[in-house]
């Protein structure tokens, strides 16, 4: 009886420890007596950033496969991925070297690439992207955080007191001190300022306001454009004028750059000259007739003895009229 109950606690521990043995086996395969093997890939890095064999691929989150060995390759490190079978990477498809969490470990990640792309095979090798490494991220926060303190330090010691005019909080003070009236005073200044013009009173307040005012405004700004077009025509029309001018071209150019017609002008204004002047001085006979009164009187008694010759002669003969006239003449 003892042997038998003996042997059914043996019995007993024996089917105890094949299933922990199952469950162990379970949970490191899978859930797979038999393994189905899948297929390898080759990924390239400059640096691994602390992946090692073991680790997790993953797809969108969802595990794929595993690094089944890193190594040295010439210039360079790669790891051999071995992805789980039905898994299908396009050759389009990117890895790279992921962190699970800041402290976490890493993890070999995998893009989806585009659907319909060829898909790799067993020994190809898979696109790779270099990552951002966190030790070398808090490396150059330490940097930063150094460069930072010496900043502070300069900062620190700028504003410090000591020297003839004090720290710049001091100087500040000091100046806001000073101007704070003539500061209030401004800014009161500018407040009615902005009122005014809000309200419409004065010319710009007015240009603000007021839409007819801004279109006779924007009306006049045309017109000084016109103006302004006109004038470059007309100094343009100035120019051509002047060039015409020196090269002796139309009346003034020749008066200004032909030698004989300029000395034949030169005597004509000094012929001028003298006829006026022998007319002002009473010489010659429109001289005379200009300056001596006695021949406008001898040429107004003469036409007085016509009249009354005239009237003399009235109803008498040819020859009367003749012995008449020359009687009232002469």
């Amino acid at each position: 009886m003892n042997n038998t109950s003996q042997t059914i606690r043996v019995g007993l521990f024996f089917l105890l420890g094949l299933a922990l043995a199952w469950i162990t086996f379970e949970s490191l395969n899978g859930g797979r007596l038999f393994k189905q093997e899948g297929y390898s890939l080759v990924a390239g890095f400059a640096n691994l950033k602390g992946l090692k064999t073991g680790d997790e691929i993953r797809m969108a989150g969802v595990k794929v496969g595993a690094v089944k060995l890193t190594r040295l390759a010439g210039n360079r490190v790669e790891a051999v991925l071995s992805i789980e079978p039905g898994v299908n990477i396009p050759t389009d498809a990117v890895a790279s070297v992921e962190q699970s969490s800041l402290l976490g470990s890493n993890y070999l990640g995998v893009t989806f690439g585009t659907p319909g792309s060829p898909l790799l095979k067993d020994g190809d090798e898979i696109q790779t992207k270099a990552t951002v490494d966190m030790s070398e991220v808090i490396s150059q926060l330490g940097n930063l955080g150094s460069k930072l303190e010496q900043v502070i330090g300069e900062i620190g010691k700028s504003m410090g007191t000591g020297g003839e005019n004090g720290s710049i909080f001091e100087r500040v003070d000091k100046l806001v001190t000073e101007n704070g009236p003539k500061l209030t005073e401004t800014i009161a200044n500018l407040q009615d300022i902005t009122a005014k013009i809000k309200g419409g009173e004065g010319t710009f307040g007015k240009l603000v306001n007021d839409s007819k005012l801004h279109d006779e405004l924007l009306a006049g700004v045309s017109e000084i454009k016109l103006a302004a077009a006109d004038a470059r025509t007309f100094m343009g029309d100035a120019k051509n004028i002047v060039a015409d001018v020196k090269t002796g071209k139309g009346a003034l150019g020749v008066l200004l750059y032909d030698e004989p017609t300029a000395a034949s002008l030169k005597v004509s204004v000094n012929n001028l000259k003298e006829v006026s002047e022998k007319l002002n001085s009473g010489q010659g006979t429109l001289g005379k007739l200009i300056s001596d009164d006695s021949l406008y009187l001898s040429v107004q008694s003469t036409m007085k003895k016509a009249d009354r010759m005239i009237d003399g002669l009235g109803d008498q003969g040819p020859i009367t009229a003749v012995g008449v006239a020359a009687q009232s003449l002469f």
